[in-house]
């Protein structure tokens, strides 16, 4: 019996395979190649060698030459006074050029070239001051933690430091600042941590009298992140966009870290540099001062301009 015609089976159409995936992948990993090439052409390309000055064994640097020979030397008795009694290496550099890095870079990278402070404890400070640019800054190891916060440098530059260079007393400044640093420096953990506490204090009521409208608007985008998920989670898109937009959620995420960053230093540090610095390799130490002795920083650092 011959089938009915409507029964007949029709053959099967082979689906064309769709190719928009496969050339998306393409372009994806083409792309990635880029910037993989340009990566590789970067590190091969030769960085123009920078000069830092060196110490000599000396805790106090004047290559600026703003300091007068019995500054420098008061400036060294303190900081090897402060390294016997101690343990804790201080110095102070004054530089003819940050050579096109900003000040807060530079004061880490110096610090690490110089290997400040003991590589056991990590906890040497450096006071840079670069007329030139009419920047200083104050960069920690990351074991002064407990005794120089970024709030706790912050303080002192502006307090002790600034208002002198404004008036053009660079010595009188440098002086001023190296005796509160070598001074916290010095104090019991006890004590050092009251000081800190007020300058922690004095930071966060400055940075309510600037009136920094960040947390404002930074609430009101998170109020608006959460009633936008909540109306696109009734279209069952909860967690991610299907066409390829950035979730709301990831967009808040990155609103909070950049609150919690706006809470930080007002004076431009509390950077936490970890490693890094890579190519600058050690240098300078040795000599009667001892504090250079295999520091790397990384804790950070606070300063300002006049």
């Amino acid at each position: 019996m011959a089938p009915s015609p409507r029964c007949r089976l029709k053959p099967r159409r082979q689906r064309r395979p769709r190719l928009t995936s496969i050339s998306a992948t393409r372009a994806e990993v083409k792309h990635i190649l880029a910037v993989l090439w340009l990566a590789l052409v970067a590190l091969a390309t030769p960085v123009a060698a920078q000069t830092f000055p060196e110490n000599n064994g000396s805790p106090v640097v004047d290559q600026a030459g703003i300091l007068t020979p019995a500054q420098v030397e008061d400036l060294k008795s303190k900081s090897q006074a402060l390294y016997a009694q101690s343990g804790r290496a201080f110095a102070i550099a004054t530089v003819s050029s940050l050579q096109g890095y900003s000040i807060d870079d530079y004061s880490y990278r110096l610090l690490r070239y110089w290997k400040l402070g003991s590589a056991k404890n990590n906890d040497g400070v450096l006071l840079v001051v670069a007329p030139k640019e009419r920047k200083v800054w104050i960069s920690t190891g990351y074991g002064a933690g407990e005794f120089m916060t970024d709030a706790m440098s912050g303080l002192i530059v502006r307090e002790n430091i600034i208002p002198r260079f404004k008036q053009g007393d660079f010595g009188g400044g440098i002086e001023a600042g190296a005796d509160a640093i070598i001074k916290q420096m010095s104090l019991p953990p006890d004590e050092a941590q009251k000081n800190v506490s007020a300058a922690n204090q004095a930071q966060q009521k400055r940075q309510h009298s600037d009136g920094n409208p960040l947390p404002f608007f930074f609430w009101m985008m998170v109020v608006g992140f959460v009633l936008l998920s909540h109306f696109r989670r009734g279209r069952g898109r909860r967690y991610r966009r299907r066409d390829g937009g950035i979730s709301p959620w990831v967009v808040l995420w990155g609103l909070n870290e950049l609150s919690r960053g706006s809470r930080g230093s007002s004076w431009g540090g509390g950077s936490s540099w970890g490693g890094g610095g890579g190519g600058w390799g050690g240098g300078g130490g040795g000599g009667g001062f001892g504090g250079f002795g295999g520091g790397s920083g990384g804790g950070g650092g606070a300063g300002g301009s006049w």
